[in-house]
Formats: structure tokens, sequence, C-alpha cells
């Protein structure tokens, strides 16, 4: 009787392990989460620092520049 309830509990603790090495594996198996997008890169007219287009300040003419400051000294 004493073999039957240690083979009982080898047994289970056999099925834990399994579960427990199957769902770690799945999680290590997903997918990265993709890159995102490139940005358009543009230059700002009075001191040439390159940014991203929607980080920049658009002037009145259609020039962009790095800041509001910029966009005054410029004119624009």
């Amino acid at each position: 009787m004493k073999y039957l309830v240690l083979f009982a509990v080898l047994y289970i603790a056999y099925l834990v392990w399994r579960n427990n090495r199957i769902a770690d594996g799945s999680a290590s198996r997903r997918t990265p989460p993709a890159p995102p997008a490139p940005q358009q890169m543009v230059s700002c007219a009075v001191c040439g620092l390159h940014l991203p287009q929607p980080d920049a300040v658009r002037g009145a003419d259609g020039r962009f520049f790095c800041g509001q400051e910029h966009r005054r000294l410029a004119g624009g």
C-alpha cells in the first residue's frame, strides 16, 4: 500500500513539473512586438538640427523649425 501512495505522489509531482515546463516553453516562444515605424526627419531652417517631423514646428511658409524661438527669429 505504501508503494502505491509513493507512486501516486511521484506521478503527481511529475505532472506538475511537466505542466510548468510546458508553460515556461510557450512563454519564451512568443514573438517580440514589432518596432515602431520610422518617422520622417526634418531639419530646422535656422540651426540645422534634425528632428522627427511630428516634433517640429512648421512656419507659415512651410519650413520646419526646432522650436517657437527659431520660428520667431526666422520671421515665419
